[in-house]
């Protein structure tokens, strides 16, 4: 079990983190002390919902809005937070859309969207927060990929080429970042109970998840907290952890 407060005094920015998984990942790392930038794309009041129940909880916490899906406003992002902070020493990497469609009748636009936000931010993101630590030569990088970005999956070519690069670029990026005391890991979830999941055929997915079950984003976030914040995760770097239920073994 990871300590309360590992994060007392670091500070932790989730993009994303207005609902579904970010949200179950920004209270996580409240709950162990961080100071936590909770990103949002449009919804204003969830992310505010988010904040206060942080700083109900005792942590600190901070909404900003930006785009994941374009570099002047991450650049901004990262800009306002190391003004306002002084430091960002935990990346969580969530944002995250789908555009589903068969391959065939998918239309670019769908394609270059789900690519931009969500392999094009990862790597923005990163790279901007990339300098500062590398001077602070401390730092977690969490990158939420999915599943489908290792088994693929039937109209959803756009999401599982955007989630299999993003298992590329941590692995990349982990290698470049290591000397510097800088890890770089992925959570790969399954189906979890989400927005997005919602309107899928339960019956189907669940007969091949061996544990019977969808996940629940806090079970996601408890991957994440650990990977932010539990000392012995200082020695794991370049990884994949699947959240899955054992859907996908390797």
């Amino acid at each position: 079990m990871v300590p309360a407060a590992l994060l007392t005094g670091q500070t932790a920015l989730v993009t994303g983190a207005s609902r579904g998984i970010g949200r179950a990942i920004a209270l996580k790392l409240g709950q162990l002390g961080a100071e936590v930038i909770v990103n949002y794309s449009s919804s204003a009041e969830q992310a505010e919902s988010v904040v206060a129940q942080i700083n109900e909880s005792g942590s600190k916490a901070y909404a900003i809005k930006a785009n994941i899906g374009e570099e002047s406003e991450i650049e901004l992002l990262i800009k306002t937070v190391l003004e306002r902070s002084g430091q960002i020493n935990v990346l969580v990497n969530n944002a995250g859309i789908t555009r589903d469609g068969l391959l065939m009748r998918m239309k670019t636009e769908d394609w270059q969207a789900v690519v931009n936000v969500n392999l094009n931010g990862v790597f923005l993101c990163t790279r901007a927060v990339a300098r500062p630590m590398l001077k602070q030569k401390q730092g977690r990088i969490i990158n939420v990929t999915s599943v489908v970005g290792i088994m693929g999956n039937a109209g959803q070519a756009n999401y599982a080429a955007a989630k299999s690069g993003v298992i590329g670029l941590t692995k990349s990026s982990a290698k470049e970042f290591a000397s510097r005391g800088i890890t770089v890991n992925a959570i790969a979830p399954g189906f979890i109970t989400t927005d997005m999941t919602k309107d899928l055929d339960a019956q189907e997915i669940l007969s091949a998840i061996p544990l019977g079950t969808f996940g629940t984003p806090e079970q996601v976030a408890g991957a994440v907290g650990f990977l932010a914040a539990d000392p012995a995760a200082a020695y794991i770097t370049g990884q994949v952890i699947q959240v899955d239920g054992g859907m996908v073994m390797s």
